[in-house]
């Protein structure tokens, strides 16, 4: 060191040498380092190169207590692409396993079993060979007995013999020990470390109750546990090789767990519970797993019907990506809204007035009227939003329609139909008596009358949106105002989409045909599908507020006319009197739809009208119990979709004879009016309204949800064969 020391103070004024002091810390530090490498050096010999992967044993002492149990581990780092397996290797393939040697001084019962961290997903064929196991590293801990009449030094030799894989298999072994120093414990912070690690990522015990249905296919795996949430994306890994390793797992959730459907590997079902490790991985990427043994029997109740988010089913609404998909499939229904019966008479007035605006040949014009009628449209749909963010942030859920489960509403509406409905008729004209508003429908001074229309196709097309969107809005509902707001608005835009680009396109604009006396044909003939939409909301009042608002309304509609000869009849005073009735032609009927009063249907009358029960939980349950198969209409009389499926479909004889010869309940949960029952069940399944069809099989607890239109041969097909 003396001779160091000289050197540096040499060439310290040549080159920069550290002074003494600094030096002599560095040196002696170095020895340090030395001396504990030193002590480290008997725990374990130098990893052994047995291929592709290089192994070694390693512990978490240097220096051991005689008849103390501590943890070694087996240590193995592959080449990159190349795995070994899991306790169960999957399709193909064998674990690691230690063979001990007879020059050991640590006997071979001393040695126990692996603590196996949670395995990875190794497809080898997608879809066809499915293995388990571990990539770049794993570090299999065991526990290791020493002896208690152990002294001086102890060696454990084995044989690591193990299945190594990338392409092709290749099996290798390798010769690895192990050397421990008898005496007091001292520690191997490094590999003690290590295996803590890996140690900390194998499974624990699952908390909860686990039980495998395999009355019918797939198996369902029901787990009913907390924390069990829908963001979080689980697999069963088994023991044994009961499940098909390669099939998809599907997982429902419900408000007590979540169940998997699993594939068996064969027609056998096992004779013992179903065991293995549950893998739950959280959005992050965080993963952990649960040991559980699943005995034989009926699923859970309430640990299924709701999809993973992400599924593709409800989609992610919470991300971006997942907003954006549910905004476009938004904006492809509001398109198909366009085609709607409750909506095409409104859009007649529409495009009556664009083809008058296309005539005038004034290009601003025609832009103004699609500005104004998308400007009308987007607001009634923002004002839809803001309204079940309201009503959802009051009761704790809401759901589409809820504007026609108000009666004032619905015969406000009914009277608004009937009066365009007249005007269309020819029976008066707007722009005559308000002129200065720049209400004329169909007027070169329409913009408020596009708005107008735009409102109110937003206003009778909200029913309709059930067949489209009821399965991404319902995944909608529970997400953020924002996220509410943003696929209301793409949904309004779909709507508008059509006349908006007709405006700007002078190509298109090219197709409209040519003013003329058909124009007023046409008119007068649309008014018809007007005056039956105010038939329909009138039948939908009835149910809600029984005949006396409806005869009310009716009053109100000949009030509307009276208004109309009497504003015909000239002079101040008539018109004066005119609006007056014209006021208490709506007014009047809204408070006597709201006054309370004996209402005629019930939510039992409507199911009683086709023959069926009334749906509730118990209901269903009950006939679960008695192993009988049930179908639930979740409808209402003022959703028209739900109207053509009982007609083409619910009501056929060869559905209704199809229910009756498999003994099929037919339960119907009718939403006309408020139900808080239904409407719970509705944020349960994800649906924003109605219709809803579930299908529970004979002696399942948890249904199948349906699509929101429906066919015949899709409703006898859930019969099975024959």
């Amino acid at each position: 060191m003396s001779e160091v020391l000289h050197s540096c103070a040499i060439r310290r004024h040549m080159v920069g040498c550290p002074d003494e002091s600094l030096l002599m810390i560095r040196l002696l530090a170095s020895l340090f380092m030395t001396v504990l490498l030193g002590a480290l050096a008997p725990a374990a010999a130098a990893p052994v190169d047995g291929g592709h992967a290089r192994v070694e044993l390693i512990a978490e002492r240097s220096a051991v207590m005689p008849g103390e149990t501590i943890m070694a581990a087996l240590k193995m780092e592959m080449e990159p692409g190349w795995h070994v397996y899991w306790r169960n290797a999957g399709d193909a393939g064998l674990p690691p396993q230690l063979i001990h040697r007879d020059t050991s001084t640590i006997p071979g019962g001393a040695i126990g079993s692996f603590i196996w961290p949670i395995p990875d997903l190794l497809p080898v064929v997608e879809g066809e060979i499915m293995d388990y196991g571990y990539s770049d590293q794993v570090i299999l801990a065991f526990p290791l007995m020493i002896p208690a009449d152990a002294s001086g030094q102890l060696r454990l030799d084995v044989l690591a013999d193990y299945l190594i894989c990338e392409d092709i298999c290749i099996p290798e072994s390798a010769e690895v020990s192990l050397t421990l120093d008898v005496g007091e414990p001292v520690p191997n912070p490094l590999h003690g470390t290590m295996i803590s690690d890996w140690i900390a990522r194998a499974p624990t015990a699952f908390a909860g109750e686990a039980r495998l249905d395999t009355s019918a296919m797939p198996w369902k795996l029901s787990l009913r546990a907390p924390g069990l949430t829908r963001d979080a994306a689980l697999r069963f890994f088994p023991f044994a090789h009961d499940i098909s390793h390669p099939a998809g797992q599907p997982a429902s959730f419900g408000a007590d767990g979540a169940t998997l459907s699993l594939t068996p590997a064969g027609p056998d079902i096992p004779n013992g519970p179903l065991e293995g490790v549950l893998v739950i991985e959280q959005p992050g990427g965080t993963r952990a797993g649960y040991e559980l043994s699943a005995a034989h029997g009926a699923a859970f109740g309430n640990t299924a019907g709701l999809a993973a988010i992400g599924s593709g089913r409800s989609g992610a609404g919470g991300s971006a990506a997942g907003l954006l998909t549910l905004a476009f499939f938004a904006l492809i229904g509001g398109l198909i809204l366009n085609l709607m019966p409750c909506v095409l008479p409104v859009l007649s007035i529409k495009a009556m007035g664009m083809v008058s605006a296309a005539a005038s040949g004034h290009a601003s014009e025609l832009r103004s009227h699609g500005l104004w009628y998308t400007g009308g449209v987007l607001v009634s749909f923002a004002v839809l939003a803001g309204a079940i963010i309201a009503v959802r942030a009051a009761t704790g859920s809401a759901t589409l329609g809820f504007q026609l489960q108000n009666a004032p509403t619905v015969a406000i509406l009914a009277l608004i139909m009937f009066a365009i409905g007249l005007w269309l008729m020819g029976l008066f004209e707007l722009g005559t008596s308000i002129q200065n508003t720049g209400s004329t429908l169909a007027s070169r001074q329409g913009a408020a009358g596009a708005f107008f229309t735009g409102v109110l196709a937003a206003v009778v097309g909200a029913p309709c949106l059930g067949p489209f969107l009821g399965a991404a809005l319902g995944a909608v509902m529970g997400q953020s105002a924002a996220a509410i707001l943003v696929v209301f608005l793409a949904m309004g835009l779909g709507l508008a989409l059509p006349f908006l680009l007709l405006s700007f396109m002078p190509g298109l604009q090219r197709l409209l045909p040519k003013p003329g006396k058909w124009m007023e044909t046409l008119k007068q003939f649309f008014a018809f599908p007007m005056f039956l939409t105010a038939a329909w909301l009138l039948s939908v009042l009835g149910a809600l507020a029984g005949h006396g608002a409806v005869a009310w309304t009716v009053a109100g509609a000949t009030a509307i006319v009276f208004a109309i000869w009497l504003a015909r009849r000239g002079g101040n005073w008539a018109r004066v009197a005119a609006a007056a009735v014209l006021a208490a032609s709506f007014a009047y009927p809204a408070v006597r739809a709201a006054a309370p009063g004996a209402i005629e249907g019930t939510p039992t009358a409507y199911a009683a009208r086709f023959e069926t029960e009334a749906w509730s939980p118990e209901r269903v349950a009950e006939l679960n119990r008695e192993g009988r198969p049930v179908f639930v209409d979740f409808t209402a009389t003022w959703c028209a979709t739900c109207q053509l499926n009982k007609l083409t479909t619910l009501k056929t004889d060869a559905v209704q004879q199809a229910f009756a010869d498999a003994n099929v309940a037919f339960l119907v949960a009718d939403f006309t009016r408020k139900d808080p029952v239904i409407a719970a069940e509705l944020k349960y399944r994800e649906r924003a309204g109605v219709p809803m069809y579930l299908w529970y099989p004979a002696g399942a607890s948890e249904p199948d949800i349906l699509p929101e239109i429906l066919s015949k041969d899709l409703v006898i097909g859930l019969l099975g064969p024959g």
